[in-house]
Order: C-alpha cells, then sequence, then structure tokens
C-alpha cells in the first residue's frame, strides 16, 4: 500500500500541484498559532511542541487504522486514499519548484536582473550584487534543501511509519516538524501570539533531530544516482571539517569568552557565525556537500577551507547546465527509494 500511496500521490501532484495559500495549509497554520496560544504560558516549551505536531501525527494514524481495519475491503481501499491525500498535503516538488523554475528560465534568458530579484524574493537575501555564476551556486544550495525537506524528507518518514504500521503518521510528523521551525519565527516577529525563546529553541532542537537520518538517506540517494564516490569523499570531508570545527570550538572557548566563528562545509560563507541550530544546519550542509560531489560541482567551499581540508579534489564551477542536473538528480533519487520500496513490498507479500 506503501508504494502505490506514495506513486499515486506523486503522479497527482505532478499533474494538479496544491495551490499557494490553499485552505489546508492556513488551517495547518491557524493550529500552530493557537497551539502557541494555548500552551506557550509558562509550560514547558516541549508540551507546545508535542501538541503542534504529535497530535496532528496521532489523528493521521487513528483515521488510517480505523478506515484500514473497520470497514473491510472497502476499507482498505479508502485507508490507501487516504493515504494518498495525506501526502499529496505533505509532500511535493511544486511547493517550492516554481521559484527554481523561474531563475532558471531568467538566466537561460540571459534576464539576470530578474534572476537576481527572483532569488531575493525566495530567499529574501541581498542578490543585487551576486554574478551569474553566484546566483546559481545559490539556486542550486537552496533548491536541493527544499527537495529535502518537501520530497525526500517526507519520503522518508512515511516509509518509517508505514513500516510501524502507522500509515501516513510519518509524513505529518516530518513536514509539522519542519513547518514549525519556519512559522513559529515568523509569528514571533511579524504577528500575533508571540512565541517564547524556550519554544523556538525546542522546536530547533526536535528539528534537528527529526531530520537526522532524512539528510543521511537524502545524501546515500544522491552518492547512488551520482557520482558515488565523490558524493562519498564530500560526505566525509563534510564530517571531517566539522569534527575540526568542534575541536576549534572547545579549545577557543575557554579562556577568551569569545564566540567561535566558523565556517560550514555547504552553505555558508567565511565568517558566518554558528547559530543555536548549528546541528539542524548541519544536516542542510550534509545534503549539499553530497550534491556537490553527486554533481562534482563546486558548492559553499571557501578556499581557505579546501586548503585545511587538504584540497585534491578538481571541483568544477556552477554553470547553468548544473541547474538542470540536480533536478535529474534528485529524481534519480526518488526513483531509487520508490524501486527500494517496491522490492520491500514484493518481498512481504512473497513472505
Amino acid at each position: 500500500m506503501s508504494f502505490f500511496s506514495l506513486l499515486l500521490a506523486l503522479l497527482i501532484e505532478q499533474a494538479r500541484p496544491l495551490g499557494r495559500g490553499n485552505i489546508v495549509h492556513a488551517r495547518v497554520r491557524a493550529w500552530l498559532r493557537w497551539v502557541v496560544r494555548k500552551f506557550d504560558i509558562g509550560r514547558s516549551p516541549w508540551l507546545a511542541w508535542g501538541i503542534a505536531v504529535l497530535v496532528p501525527a496521532v489523528l493521521a494514524t487513528c483515521i488510517y487504522l480505523w478506515l484500514k481495519y473497520s470497514l473491510g475491503w472497502f476499507g482498505v481501499l479508502l485507508a490507501l486514499a487516504w493515504n494518498v491525500a495525506v501526502l499529496y498535503l505533505t509532500l511535493g516538488f511544486r511547493q517550492f519548484s516554481f521559484h527554481f523554475s523561474a531563475i532558471r528560465d531568467a538566466l537561460e534568458a540571459g534576464d539576470e536582473q530578474t534572476a537576481r530579484r527572483l532569488l531575493a524574493e525566495w530567499q529574501q537575501i541581498d542578490a543585487s550584487e551576486l554574478p551569474p555564476r553566484e546566483i546559481i551556486r545559490h539556486v542550486l544550495e537552496y533548491s536541493v534543501v527544499a527537495a529535502h525537506r518537501h520530497v525526500l524528507g517526507v519520503l522518508c518518514w512515511f516509509l518509517v511509519g508505514s513500516l510501524l504500521g502507522l500509515g501516513p503518521a510519518g509524513a505529518v510528523f516530518y513536514r509539522l516538524s519542519e513547518l514549525i521551525t519556519r512559522y513559529w519565527p515568523h509569528v514571533s516577529r511579524k504577528q500575533a501570539p508571540w512565541v517564547s525563546e524556550g519554544v523556538l529553541a525546542v522546536a530547533a532542537r526536535a528539528w534537528s533531530w527529526v531530520d537526522w537520518l532524512p539528510a543521511r538517506a537524502t545524501a546515500f540517494g544522491f552518492a547512488v544516482a551520482g557520482r558515488f564516490e565523490d558524493a562519498v569523499d564530500a560526505w566525509r570531508r563534510h564530517e571531517e571539517f566539522k569534527r575540526m570545527q568542534q575541536k576549534e570550538a572547545q579549545e577557543s572557548a575557554p579562556g577568551t569568552g569569545m564566540q567561535v566563528r566558523v565556517e560550514a562545509l555547504a552553505g555558508a560563507r567565511p565568517g558566518e557565525q554558528l547559530a543555536d541550530n548549528a546541528r539542524a544546519q548541519d544536516n542542510d550542509h550534509l545534503i549539499i556537500a553530497a550534491l556537490a560531489g553527486a554533481l562534482n560541482v563546486r558548492l559553499g567551499l571557501s578556499e581557505a577551507s579546501r586548503a585545511r581540508l587538504g584540497g585534491g579534489v578538481d571541483w568544477q564551477e556552477p554553470q547553468l547546465a548544473h541547474l538542470r542536473s540536480s533536478v535529474g538528480l534528485i529524481w534519480r533519487a526518488v526513483v531509487f527509494w520508490m524501486l527500494l520500496l517496491a522490492l520491500v513490498t514484493v518481498g512481504r507479500w512473497l513472505a
């Protein structure tokens, strides 16, 4: 059932993508605001996060189990339809790909100014001075993280939930965990109610744990679907650089009291400050590093970082062709996990 649920959801999403500002997403945001108003009032920060994430996930499981086991064969079909509906709402390339496509089309037409404006609107950054190569680099980095969070990460947690017999609970759990890290800070800055620092910190910490396994599954999928040895080598270098950062932080923090400034292997620029959600950023950096290796393209590495890691890798500079290559790589990674799921499904049927 899991394989067919994913297949149908992806096909429907490609044929009829979920519109922006739809009523379901509006209801989800209203739910998150309600949770903050009712439970972010001096209680444990984990209570607000748990209610916001776990209650919808448990509800999705209860509906799935009731449909599957209470209505016979017809209930099995309804449970399949429920899986498809939840997956349609929680995963999909079209939920972010219009940004990617618009910037790529502008670059292909030679309209660099429009590409800069679209990138700035998408990520809320100053892109006015970026040369074309840096625009492509940013688009590759932001797009692969978005593809992971909207597709591959959801797929991973859906499979975990399905193997445990929980239906689409994993997909709901993952998407809400990710949405909270973006939406609650936005609410706290621009709207009411105000979200406490404790709840925001808990949301970031929980997200780093939730995304740990999917990030590594995505990186492995990129290695299988792309240049395997280069992707694995980039993964190794990422881990080596992370250990180097941690060692420097431990050596520098005592005695100086100064906040350590480090570079992230992918996505971050030289001198960028390590934030409180460094572990969550590390998951993103791992995905970007795996993409860099799988496509043999230089992403997020400064000259100083490459020298300290020993160099020896002949990376290509980002080019327009890499944008199309990245789309193909992501789709191949999705197909890889779908084929793996199909084999598991057939094996369970034969057993």
